[in-house]
């Protein structure tokens, strides 16, 4: 908490009046791929605290919509276009509602989720990839045909199989670690667009996970930090 508190997008994100440090890493991607060109609904999966909602708030102008999704509350923003829901994404009525408030499909879907960090490599592993697994299933249902989906995953056993997963859904794929990222953290984050006509989308991934909880706090455990680094197979950016 300490190294955390006096590291510098922490502190930036506290000066310039972000929810979390992780704004910085939404700001990086869109620089690099410009997902937020021409959008106007963007849905954030396991969007608490809140800063990815600012980030996508200020890049549409504060138009268009934004809708927040979280099984936390998420502290009410000061900006007209986002809207927050507190509940499971995984929830059909939830889905429906977030249909109904944006009237039709969404043009980029944030995913952000991650789980509480046990420490038991195999178990946080398994709880990530089942976290984008979800953001997937719900992007085939949500995103338009041309929209964006931006997910975050651990560098671990399973990732392999969920960027493949992920190129069975999308048309175009980018791989990246921004550089908001600590250095340390497992953590990569999966650029794609264009849902592919002819789609396969994941199956029976729940793999015995008994318990499954979306978190992004400041104040809580940092996802991804306290996992191994895989050197191996260093990613700072693939396309496919």
């Amino acid at each position: 908490m300490h190294e955390r508190k006096n590291e510098h997008y922490y502190q930036k994100a506290k000066q310039e009046g972000y929810r979390s440090r992780a704004s910085y890493k939404l700001k990086q991607l869109n620089d690099e791929y410009h997902f937020f060109k021409n959008t106007k609904k963007v849905l954030d999966l396991g969007a608490a605290p809140g800063g990815w909602l600012q980030v996508a708030s200020e890049a549409l102008n504060n138009e268009g919509l934004v809708i927040g999704v979280d099984l936390k509350e998420i502290e009410p923003l000061e900006m007209d276009n986002i809207e927050t829901i507190q509940g499971d994404a995984t929830d059909p009525e939830v889905q429906n509602e977030i249909l109904e408030r944006f009237n039709g499909k969404v043009d980029l879907i944030l995913s952000d989720m991650a789980p509480n960090v046990t420490g038991i490599w195999e178990v946080d592993d398994l709880r990530q990839i089942y976290l984008a697994r979800i953001a997937l299933v719900i992007a085939d249902k949500l995103l338009k045909t041309d929209g964006w989906m931006v997910v975050k995953v651990f560098m671990g056993p399973e990732h392999e199989s969920f960027i493949q997963d992920m190129r069975n859904v999308f048309e175009k794929l980018f791989i990246v670690k921004p550089k908001a990222s600590r250095k340390s953290s497992a953590e990569i984050y999966l650029v794609a667009k264009n849902l592919k006509p002819k789609r396969i989308l994941p199956s029976d991934f729940n793999k015995n996970i008994e318990e499954v909880i979306l978190d992004e706090e400041d104040e809580g455990p940092i996802p991804g930090d306290q996992l191994p680094f895989i050197e191996e197979k260093k990613i700072t950016k693939q396309v496919h």
